[in-house]
Protein backbone atom coordinates (compact mmCIF):
# COMPACT_ATOMS: atom_id res chain seq x y z
CA UNK A 1 0.00 0.00 0.00
CA UNK A 2 1.57 3.44 -0.85
CA UNK A 3 1.47 5.75 1.76
CA UNK A 4 -1.66 7.95 0.85
CA UNK A 5 -3.58 5.16 -0.35
CA UNK A 6 -5.54 5.02 2.84
CA UNK A 7 -7.28 9.13 1.78
CA UNK A 8 -9.05 7.14 -0.76
CA UNK A 9 -11.41 5.64 2.09
CA UNK A 10 -11.74 9.19 3.34
CA UNK A 11 -12.89 10.14 -0.24
CA UNK A 12 -15.47 7.75 -1.00
CA UNK A 13 -17.10 8.33 2.68
CA UNK A 14 -20.52 9.43 3.19
CA UNK A 15 -18.87 12.06 6.01
CA UNK A 16 -16.25 13.11 3.66
CA UNK A 17 -18.72 13.74 1.07
CA UNK A 18 -20.93 15.76 3.99
CA UNK A 19 -18.26 17.53 4.55
CA UNK A 20 -17.09 18.52 0.96
CA UNK A 21 -21.18 19.75 -0.01
CA UNK A 22 -21.09 22.18 3.64
CA UNK A 23 -17.37 23.56 3.06
CA UNK A 24 -18.38 24.66 -0.83
CA UNK A 25 -22.33 25.71 0.54
CA UNK A 26 -21.59 29.64 0.21
CA UNK A 27 -19.95 29.32 -3.30
CA UNK A 28 -23.26 26.80 -4.36
CA UNK A 29 -25.19 29.28 -3.24
CA UNK A 30 -24.20 32.08 -4.72
CA UNK A 31 -23.38 30.03 -8.24
CA UNK A 32 -27.38 28.77 -8.56
CA UNK A 33 -28.85 32.15 -7.44
CA UNK A 34 -26.79 33.75 -10.40
CA UNK A 35 -27.55 31.18 -12.45
CA UNK A 36 -31.15 30.83 -12.03
CA UNK A 37 -31.14 34.65 -12.48
CA UNK A 38 -29.34 33.87 -15.91
CA UNK A 39 -31.81 31.40 -17.67
CA UNK A 40 -34.99 32.96 -15.68
CA UNK A 41 -37.64 33.27 -18.82
CA UNK A 42 -35.85 30.58 -21.21
CA UNK A 43 -36.27 27.90 -21.89
CA UNK A 44 -33.00 26.73 -23.96
CA UNK A 45 -29.45 27.92 -24.15
CA UNK A 46 -28.83 30.56 -26.70
CA UNK A 47 -25.84 33.19 -26.92
CA UNK A 48 -27.34 35.71 -24.21
CA UNK A 49 -27.86 32.81 -21.60
CA UNK A 50 -24.06 31.84 -22.82
CA UNK A 51 -22.63 35.31 -21.77
CA UNK A 52 -25.00 35.74 -18.60
CA UNK A 53 -23.48 32.02 -17.62
CA UNK A 54 -19.42 33.09 -18.19
CA UNK A 55 -20.14 36.37 -15.84
CA UNK A 56 -21.74 33.58 -13.46
CA UNK A 57 -18.42 31.59 -13.89
CA UNK A 58 -16.13 34.57 -13.22
CA UNK A 59 -17.73 35.82 -10.68
CA UNK A 60 -16.93 32.81 -9.13
CA UNK A 61 -12.95 33.02 -9.62
CA UNK A 62 -13.06 30.07 -12.26
CA UNK A 63 -11.01 32.58 -13.89
CA UNK A 64 -11.10 34.61 -17.69
CA UNK A 65 -9.14 31.49 -19.43
CA UNK A 66 -10.74 28.89 -17.98
CA UNK A 67 -14.08 30.03 -18.41
CA UNK A 68 -13.50 30.63 -21.80
CA UNK A 69 -12.39 27.19 -22.46
CA UNK A 70 -16.23 25.80 -20.29
CA UNK A 71 -17.84 28.05 -22.40
CA UNK A 72 -16.69 27.17 -25.65
CA UNK A 73 -17.19 23.90 -24.78
CA UNK A 74 -20.86 24.53 -24.12
CA UNK A 75 -21.23 26.63 -27.40
CA UNK A 76 -19.69 23.05 -29.16
CA UNK A 77 -22.31 21.19 -27.26
CA UNK A 78 -24.90 23.26 -28.03
CA UNK A 79 -24.32 23.54 -31.71
CA UNK A 80 -23.81 19.67 -32.03
CA UNK A 81 -27.27 18.87 -30.36
CA UNK A 82 -28.91 21.78 -31.69
CA UNK A 83 -31.25 22.19 -28.78
CA UNK A 84 -29.77 22.13 -25.33
CA UNK A 85 -32.68 23.60 -22.04
CA UNK A 86 -32.03 25.91 -19.53
CA UNK A 87 -32.90 23.02 -16.95
CA UNK A 88 -29.74 21.01 -18.19
CA UNK A 89 -27.36 23.50 -17.72
CA UNK A 90 -26.15 23.00 -14.14
CA UNK A 91 -25.43 18.73 -15.50
CA UNK A 92 -24.01 19.80 -18.96
CA UNK A 93 -21.76 22.76 -16.81
CA UNK A 94 -20.83 19.68 -14.29
CA UNK A 95 -20.08 17.53 -17.11
CA UNK A 96 -17.84 19.85 -19.29
CA UNK A 97 -15.57 21.18 -16.84
CA UNK A 98 -15.39 17.81 -15.02
CA UNK A 99 -13.96 16.80 -18.82
CA UNK A 100 -11.81 19.46 -19.55
CA UNK A 101 -10.11 18.83 -16.29
CA UNK A 102 -9.86 15.15 -17.31
CA UNK A 103 -8.29 16.08 -20.44
CA UNK A 104 -5.66 18.14 -18.88
CA UNK A 105 -4.95 15.53 -15.92
CA UNK A 106 -6.04 17.82 -13.56
CA UNK A 107 -6.16 16.34 -9.96
CA UNK A 108 -4.72 14.20 -7.77
CA UNK A 109 -5.97 10.69 -8.35
CA UNK A 110 -2.61 9.52 -8.34
CA UNK A 111 -0.85 7.79 -5.14
CA UNK A 112 2.53 9.05 -4.32
CA UNK A 113 5.33 6.52 -4.24
CA UNK A 114 8.81 6.80 -2.93
CA UNK A 115 10.91 6.41 -6.06
CA UNK A 116 13.44 3.96 -4.66
CA UNK A 117 12.98 0.84 -1.78
CA UNK A 118 15.57 2.31 0.62
CA UNK A 119 13.07 2.69 3.13
CA UNK A 120 13.29 6.46 3.74
CA UNK A 121 10.94 8.69 4.66
CA UNK A 122 8.74 10.44 2.40
CA UNK A 123 9.83 14.18 2.86
CA UNK A 124 6.89 16.85 1.74
CA UNK A 125 8.12 21.02 1.98
CA UNK A 126 5.20 23.05 2.42
CA UNK A 127 5.51 26.16 0.88
CA UNK A 128 3.31 29.38 0.83
CA UNK A 129 2.61 33.11 2.15
CA UNK A 130 1.62 33.66 5.83
CA UNK A 131 -2.01 33.82 6.16
CA UNK A 132 -2.66 30.82 3.60
CA UNK A 133 -2.93 28.47 6.83
CA UNK A 134 -0.08 26.72 5.70
CA UNK A 135 0.89 25.62 9.35
CA UNK A 136 -2.77 24.57 9.98
CA UNK A 137 -2.74 22.24 7.25
CA UNK A 138 0.67 20.50 8.25
CA UNK A 139 -1.10 19.96 11.16
CA UNK A 140 -4.12 18.34 9.76
CA UNK A 141 -1.78 16.26 7.09
CA UNK A 142 0.06 15.00 10.33
CA UNK A 143 -3.02 14.11 11.82
CA UNK A 144 -4.21 12.17 8.63
CA UNK A 145 -0.64 9.97 8.39
CA UNK A 146 -0.47 9.53 12.21
CA UNK A 147 -4.29 8.19 12.98
CA UNK A 148 -3.65 5.83 9.53
CA UNK A 149 -0.42 4.33 11.73
CA UNK A 150 2.20 6.09 9.83
CA UNK A 151 5.28 7.52 11.94
CA UNK A 152 5.46 11.44 11.08
CA UNK A 153 8.15 14.02 11.84
CA UNK A 154 7.50 17.42 11.49
CA UNK A 155 10.23 20.04 11.06
CA UNK A 156 9.52 23.92 11.94
CA UNK A 157 11.83 25.66 9.46
CA UNK A 158 9.37 28.76 9.70
CA UNK A 159 11.82 29.94 12.30
CA UNK A 160 10.94 33.91 11.28
CA UNK A 161 7.76 34.05 13.37
CA UNK A 162 7.85 32.73 16.95
CA UNK A 163 4.03 32.02 16.39
CA UNK A 164 4.56 29.91 13.91
CA UNK A 165 6.73 27.36 15.53
CA UNK A 166 4.88 27.67 18.61
CA UNK A 167 1.45 26.76 16.28
CA UNK A 168 3.49 23.38 14.79
CA UNK A 169 4.67 22.72 18.74
CA UNK A 170 1.12 22.41 19.51
CA UNK A 171 0.21 20.96 16.77
CA UNK A 172 2.64 17.87 16.99
CA UNK A 173 1.35 17.49 20.59
CA UNK A 174 -2.26 17.66 19.81
CA UNK A 175 -1.54 14.79 17.27
CA UNK A 176 0.66 13.02 18.83
CA UNK A 177 4.20 13.15 16.57
CA UNK A 178 7.46 14.88 17.63
CA UNK A 179 8.17 18.48 15.91
CA UNK A 180 11.84 19.31 15.71
CA UNK A 181 12.44 22.88 16.35
CA UNK A 182 15.20 25.34 17.06
CA UNK A 183 13.14 28.27 18.12
CA UNK A 184 12.76 31.57 16.55
CA UNK A 185 15.58 33.42 14.50
CA UNK A 186 17.41 30.54 13.71
CA UNK A 187 18.55 28.72 10.54
CA UNK A 188 15.49 26.76 8.53
CA UNK A 189 18.12 24.81 7.01
CA UNK A 190 19.38 23.16 9.98
CA UNK A 191 15.85 22.65 11.34
CA UNK A 192 14.92 20.92 7.91
CA UNK A 193 18.12 18.64 8.45
CA UNK A 194 17.35 17.56 11.79
CA UNK A 195 14.71 17.11 11.03
CA UNK A 196 15.10 14.59 7.92
CA UNK A 197 17.60 13.05 10.13
CA UNK A 198 15.30 12.51 12.94
CA UNK A 199 13.05 11.20 10.02
CA UNK A 200 15.33 8.27 9.30
CA UNK A 201 16.52 7.75 12.87
CA UNK A 202 12.93 6.79 13.94
CA UNK A 203 12.58 5.06 10.60
CA UNK A 204 9.37 7.65 9.95
CA UNK A 205 7.12 7.06 6.90
CA UNK A 206 6.65 10.54 6.46
CA UNK A 207 8.61 13.96 7.17
CA UNK A 208 6.88 17.22 6.17
CA UNK A 209 8.88 21.00 6.89
CA UNK A 210 7.21 24.03 7.29
CA UNK A 211 9.37 26.80 5.82
CA UNK A 212 8.82 30.89 5.89
CA UNK A 213 5.86 32.51 5.13
CA UNK A 214 7.42 35.42 2.88
CA UNK A 215 6.34 37.42 0.44
CA UNK A 216 5.90 35.63 -2.75
CA UNK A 217 7.56 38.69 -4.03
CA UNK A 218 10.68 38.41 -2.34
CA UNK A 219 13.63 37.97 -4.06
CA UNK A 220 15.63 35.71 -1.55
CA UNK A 221 12.97 33.21 -1.75
CA UNK A 222 14.40 31.26 -4.04
CA UNK A 223 18.03 31.41 -2.60
CA UNK A 224 16.35 30.08 1.24
CA UNK A 225 14.18 27.29 -0.44
CA UNK A 226 17.14 26.03 -2.55
CA UNK A 227 19.18 26.13 1.00
CA UNK A 228 16.45 24.37 2.65
CA UNK A 229 16.59 21.42 -0.40
CA UNK A 230 21.15 21.12 -0.72
CA UNK A 231 21.09 20.58 3.37
CA UNK A 232 18.06 17.80 3.22
CA UNK A 233 19.83 16.03 0.62
CA UNK A 234 22.96 15.59 2.45
CA UNK A 235 20.65 13.22 4.74
CA UNK A 236 17.83 11.79 1.98
CA UNK A 237 19.74 12.29 -1.72
CA UNK A 238 16.28 12.86 -3.75
CA UNK A 239 14.14 14.82 -1.16
CA UNK A 240 12.00 16.63 -0.75
CA UNK A 241 9.82 14.49 -2.37
CA UNK A 242 6.83 16.69 -2.26
CA UNK A 243 6.99 20.29 -2.47
CA UNK A 244 3.15 21.47 -1.55
CA UNK A 245 2.44 25.12 -2.05
CA UNK A 246 -1.09 26.23 0.34
CA UNK A 247 -2.90 28.90 -1.32
CA UNK A 248 -6.09 30.58 0.06
CA UNK A 249 -9.01 29.71 -1.92
CA UNK A 250 -10.39 32.61 -0.42
CA UNK A 251 -8.40 35.16 -1.73
CA UNK A 252 -9.56 34.27 -5.47
CA UNK A 253 -7.13 35.36 -8.38
CA UNK A 254 -4.65 36.43 -5.92
CA UNK A 255 -4.55 32.38 -5.28
CA UNK A 256 -3.33 32.55 -8.98
CA UNK A 257 -1.22 35.50 -8.73
CA UNK A 258 1.12 33.14 -5.63
CA UNK A 259 0.85 30.05 -7.75
CA UNK A 260 2.56 31.84 -10.18
CA UNK A 261 5.40 33.39 -8.62
CA UNK A 262 6.11 30.21 -6.32
CA UNK A 263 6.47 27.65 -9.66
CA UNK A 264 8.89 30.69 -10.90
CA UNK A 265 10.72 30.52 -7.30
CA UNK A 266 11.02 26.10 -6.86
CA UNK A 267 9.84 23.25 -8.27
CA UNK A 268 6.45 22.85 -7.12
CA UNK A 269 4.72 19.32 -7.36
CA UNK A 270 1.23 19.81 -5.63
CA UNK A 271 -0.88 22.17 -4.64
CA UNK A 272 -2.98 22.41 -1.49
CA UNK A 273 -5.96 25.25 -1.21
CA UNK A 274 -7.92 25.65 1.95
CA UNK A 275 -10.34 27.94 3.15
CA UNK A 276 -12.97 27.28 0.86
CA UNK A 277 -15.83 26.92 3.45
CA UNK A 278 -15.61 30.74 4.19
CA UNK A 279 -15.86 31.97 0.42
CA UNK A 280 -18.33 31.39 -2.78
CA UNK A 281 -15.43 31.99 -4.53
CA UNK A 282 -14.83 28.22 -4.93
CA UNK A 283 -14.51 28.06 -8.57
CA UNK A 284 -11.10 29.10 -7.91
CA UNK A 285 -10.20 25.80 -7.76
CA UNK A 286 -11.31 25.00 -10.58
CA UNK A 287 -9.25 27.84 -12.43
CA UNK A 288 -6.59 26.54 -10.54
CA UNK A 289 -6.52 22.79 -11.68
CA UNK A 290 -7.26 23.79 -15.67
CA UNK A 291 -4.39 26.35 -15.63
CA UNK A 292 -1.62 24.89 -13.76
CA UNK A 293 0.41 21.68 -14.92
CA UNK A 294 0.48 20.71 -10.91
CA UNK A 295 -1.93 18.34 -9.23
CA UNK A 296 -4.24 20.16 -6.69
CA UNK A 297 -3.63 17.60 -4.32
CA UNK A 298 -5.88 18.52 -1.20
CA UNK A 299 -8.53 21.14 -0.34
CA UNK A 300 -9.71 22.66 2.92
CA UNK A 301 -13.50 22.66 3.33
CA UNK A 302 -13.90 23.37 7.22
CA UNK A 303 -12.25 23.66 10.47
CA UNK A 304 -12.04 20.16 11.64
CA UNK A 305 -9.26 17.58 11.14
CA UNK A 306 -10.92 15.51 8.96
CA UNK A 307 -11.83 18.41 6.81
CA UNK A 308 -8.94 18.71 4.72
CA UNK A 309 -9.60 16.64 1.78
CA UNK A 310 -7.79 14.50 -1.18
CA UNK A 311 -8.79 16.81 -4.15
CA UNK A 312 -10.73 14.40 -6.53
CA UNK A 313 -11.99 16.40 -9.74
CA UNK A 314 -15.32 14.71 -10.08
CA UNK A 315 -16.41 14.45 -6.56
CA UNK A 316 -15.54 17.44 -6.33
CA UNK A 317 -17.36 19.30 -9.55
CA UNK A 318 -20.06 17.25 -9.00
CA UNK A 319 -20.67 18.54 -5.36
CA UNK A 320 -20.30 22.07 -6.38
CA UNK A 321 -22.85 22.01 -9.31
CA UNK A 322 -25.51 19.80 -7.28
CA UNK A 323 -28.39 21.62 -5.96
CA UNK A 324 -29.24 20.62 -2.19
Amino acid sequence: MGLFDFFKKDKESKEQQESLDRGLEKTKTSFFNQLSKAVVGKSKVDEEVLDDLEGVLVHADVGIDTTVKVIKRIEDRVARDKYVSTGELDRILREEIADLLSDNNSGSTAVLERPDNTGAPFVIMVVGVNGVGKTTTIGKLAHRFHSAGKKVVLGAADTFRAAAVDQLIIWGQRVGVPVISHGMNTDPASVAYDAVQKGVEMQADVVIIDTAGRLHNKVNLMNELSKIKRVMQKVIPDAPHEVLLVLDGSTGQNAFLQAKEFTKATEVSALAITKLDGTAKGGVVIGISDQFNIPVRYIGVGEKMTDLQLFDRRTFVNSLFSKQ
